[in-house]
């Protein structure tokens, strides 16, 4: 774990409902927010992918399970992890913390595509930054 893939930020009443409880689609701001400072520390930008590795990634899938409420002034950690790398697309895990609990577990998965969008292989930059990834820390099967 580094603060490279993580990201520490506080709830204000913007991310919370009327009665004070994080509305649901807050968490994939900040698991998009996570993704992309994490992919720009390593020098990539996830939306200009192609000059440096020669594809472009769409996402194809997400999802987010509430383990526990978020209220207003929590102070949440998103932590990226490595889900899984498969040969043409990978998938992003996110575990949102408060207090070392877990609060909502995220995922992202990502295909990659040549620039005609035809299905492409993983480049093995990217699979070797992925890597860099934490394991997941909570097991939520």
């Amino acid at each position: 774990m580094s603060d490279r893939d993580r990201l520490a930020f506080q709830l204000s009443y913007g991310d919370c409902d009327a009665v004070g409880i994080a509305y649901f689609a807050i968490y994939y701001r900040w698991m998009e927010r996570t993704y992309t400072s994490w992919l720009y520390s390593h020098g990539l930008r996830s939306g200009d992918l192609e000059p440096d590795l020669g594809i472009v990634t769409v996402g194809v899938s997400s999802g987010a399970t509430y383990h526990r409420t978020a209220e207003v002034f929590d102070e949440l950690v998103c932590q990226a992890v490595l889900d899984r790398i498969g040969t043409s697309s990978y998938t992003v895990g996110y575990e949102f913390t408060c207090d070392d609990e877990l609060v909502t577990r995220g995922f992202m998965t990502y295909a990659c595509r040549d620039v005609s969008f035809a299905k492409a292989p993983v480049p093995e930059r990217l699979a070797g930054i992925l890597r860099t990834l934490p394991s997941p820390r909570f097991d939520v099967t």
